[in-house]
């Protein structure tokens, strides 16, 4: 949200600056600034509609950009500035000015968006060439395996550049054109990742020969290796490879945990290339070394038509497959399972996946070490390092890598929103459950809902803008499972031990009168705080506070319209902590309540609840984001930096908190908190029921 833009690549040579007038006044200087602005905007507003994305945002505040700079144009002139520096300092005031807007614009994150697919022309060589090893891929049951791909350009150069694309017949794609007069287009689908020729092939754009490995997890389809010149703009399409294929393409993967809508239910969903009609799915399962059941197991998918705009009806489609899920009930508390995921095809063969397991969930209320793990707006990336832009690999790749490391102490997880940041390209979803099963195969992996997934006009969104990339909140609400009672609304409570959780949607309403907001108070009040002390609000974004610097040029420090209508509830209630994603970079407040400390900020709380904590965790991968340079006197620890949270419950009266850096998985902010039932019971600043002199 608040994290700068990068120019993107294939953009940058167009911002050079344009004129080079031995006349360097302030005011030529200032109309250098406006036409490199003006070819910003116009290259932005291209790329968008290139891509069939309407540019609302980018744009939008290119030309605010333009609109400020020239009014300080015209403000020199009026004032009649002639002198030099103030010429130079009225031009800084501009580049300031284009700054901010420029971070308060954000996006980009999806490196497939700069691909302009659409316009590939054929420019095949037959003098070059593009091989792929081996041809068949997980022969011993893997669901990822490395690539080796060898190609040869006789012309090459440093835009060349290898896109992988899945089906392998990727120009057997039904293109429409854009109007009329236009022949459809010789591509109209994006690649699933891909790689510039000369990356780690430093003599490459000599001899034109080069060697990439590239990981290829299995999504159902098979595959080819296209090399392009031309950059990411203009593409040409020199030479395609053999294809490469997963011994069974329609195989069970990536299965994802999740509890159920009672304590004692696991659900378990996956992904695979199998029909209702070619082969029922279920799930074999029982505890450790006991019994074995079989678990029938639902089916969804979605078509191009559920999705609501580009790019994601258009150069991003790319069919989701089949998600199943299914209920494992009267789970015994704390006891290990195991399970595998399976499919009896027509002719009685079964499918299956290798095993997994893991441990029910504690019975509510239950006196027993219990640890979760809070973050948001982690992202994917590629181990092999394709598909790179604005650094997601080092905060995507570090956070999955430290949780997994520590998978055997920790419980559960929650992940408040921006999931992948497929943005309409939906292969990326495939490519995060694929990231993430390391951890969602053995632990609870319970999301919420952001900005990412869901907005998108005119589609019911609280806001109105088109990150979601056409997608309007489909593939998460079908890709993973959430015990909402509607999962299109995607607020939910979920009870683990001595924790109740009560996860907030911020792209629907939620203010005072609505039905989130009557959800939001009926699970921060039907709590029994004697068996779950332990009462944490969750929102994707801020709807508490946040110093973040464009919060800040809102003069808000919070999501306008977010803590007004919700303070009172959070206070009212006692609840202990409020995480927040949408900010990329890690903040904790002290125990604040209408902008004011009740306490100081500690490394250590015991006695009555005064105030909630409040946590921005939305570093766990994105580009992270800017911090006010002012001071803020609720604002009491922040980290520029990827990182995540670990709550460790030891028992009804312990309390740990830890921020740890993805990096290296080492604490950087920690706190305790420890008091007794009587200490919840007694009241505090506007939370005191009332009483009766009455005996």
């Amino acid at each position: 949200m608040c994290a700068p833009q990068r120019t993107p690549l294939h953009s940058r040579r167009s911002f050079r600056t344009p004129l080079r007038s031995r006349e360097y006044s302030p005011r030529a200087l200032l109309n250098n600034w406006l036409h490199i602005l003006r070819q910003s905007c116009t290259a932005q507003f291209v790329v968008a509609t290139r891509h069939q994305v309407a540019p609302l945002d980018a744009t939008d505040y290119c030309w605010l950009g333009i609109s400020v700079s020239h009014q300080l144009l015209l403000l020199q002139a009026q004032l009649g500035v002639r002198r030099r520096q103030g010429g130079m300092r009225l031009l800084l005031w501009a580049a300031a000015a284009w700054l901010a807007v420029g971070a308060v614009a954000g996006g980009g994150e999806q490196p497939l968006s700069r691909i302009a697919v659409e316009r590939t022309v054929l420019a095949v060589d037959d003098a070059a060439h593009v091989k792929a090893s081996p041809l068949v891929l997980g022969l011993q049951g893997e669901n990822s395996e490395w690539v080796d791909v060898e190609f040869f350009h006789p012309n090459p150069s440093s835009d060349d550049w290898i896109g992988v694309f899945s089906p392998a017949n990727f120009s057997d794609a039904i293109c429409e054109p854009e109007n009329s007069r236009q022949y459809p287009p010789v591509l109209c689908t994006a690649p699933i990742k891909y790689q510039f020729a000369n990356f780690n092939n430093d003599g490459y754009n000599k001899t034109g020969k080069g060697h990439l490995k590239l990981q290829m997890i299995n999504q159902r389809e098979d595959f080819s290796f296209a090399l392009f010149s031309g950059g990411l703009m203009k593409p040409k399409l020199i030479a395609v490879s053999n294809k490469v294929a997963f011994a069974n393409p329609k195989a069970p993967v990536y299965p994802r945990l999740a509890q159920g809508k009672s304590w004692n239910e696991m659900t378990v969903t996956w992904t695979s290339g199998y029909d209702i009609t070619e082969a029922v799915p279920f799930v074999e399962w029982g505890e450790k070394g006991g019994s074995r059941f079989l678990a029938p197991a639902g089916t969804l998918t979605f078509d191009r038509n559920s999705m609501c705009g580009a790019p994601a009806r258009t150069v991003g489609w790319r069919h989701p497959g089949y998600i199943h899920t299914s209920y494992l009930k009267d789970l015994w508390p704390d006891s290990p399972y195991t399970y595998r995921l399976g499919h009896r095809l027509m002719n009685g063969t079964r499918i299956w996946s290798k095993s997994y397991s893991f441990k029910a969930s504690p019975y509510p209320g239950q006196d027993s070490l219990q640890r979760v793990i809070i973050f948001g707006d982690m992202g994917k990336a590629e181990a092999d390092g394709s598909n790179e832009f604005n650094d997601f690999q080092p905060g995507a790749l570090n956070t999955t890598y430290q949780i997994t490391r520590d998978i055997e102490n920790i419980d559960m997880v929650v992940h408040i929103g921006d999931i992948c940041y497929a943005n309409g390209y939906l292969s990326q979803w495939d490519q995060f459950t694929a990231q993430i099963e390391p951890i969602a195969s053995k632990v609870p992996y319970m999301i919420g809902s952001g900005n990412h997934e869901r907005d998108w006009p005119g589609t019911g969104s609280f806001y109105g803008n088109q990150d979601s990339g056409g997608e309007c909140g489909v593939p998460a609400q079908t890709v993973f499972y959430t015990p909402a009672e509607n999962r299109a609304k995607f607020w939910y409570a979920t009870d683990y031990g001595m924790f109740r959780f009560c996860i907030a949607h911020t792209e629907e309403d939620w203010r005072p009168g609505t039905e989130q907001y009557k959800f939001i108070e009926q699970c921060l009040s039907s709590v029994d705080r004697q068996k779950q002390p332990w009462l944490i609000f969750l929102a994707h974004r801020v709807l508490g506070y946040s110093s973040c610097a464009y919060y800040e040029s809102e003069g808000t420090f919070e999501e306008p319209m977010g803590r007004e209508g919700l303070q009172e509830l959070w206070q009212k209630y006692k609840v202990d902590l409020a995480f927040y994603g949408h900010v990329h970079s890690y903040e904790r407040t002290c125990p604040v309540y209408q902008s004011q400390c009740i306490v100081d900020a500690s490394d250590h709380y015991s006695g009555p609840f005064q105030a909630t904590t409040h946590v921005v965790v939305g570093g766990a991968g994105a580009t992270l984001s800017e911090f006010t340079t002012s001071k803020i006197q609720w604002s009491h620890f922040t980290d520029f930096d990827h990182g995540f949270v670990k709550l460790t419950a030891f028992n009804h009266s312990s309390l740990l908190f830890e921020y740890k850096k993805s990096r290296n998985g080492n604490v950087y902010d920690n706190f305790t908190i420890s008091r007794d039932y009587r200490d919840i019971l007694a009241c505090s600043v506007d939370n005191c029921p009332r009483t009766t002199l009455a005996t």
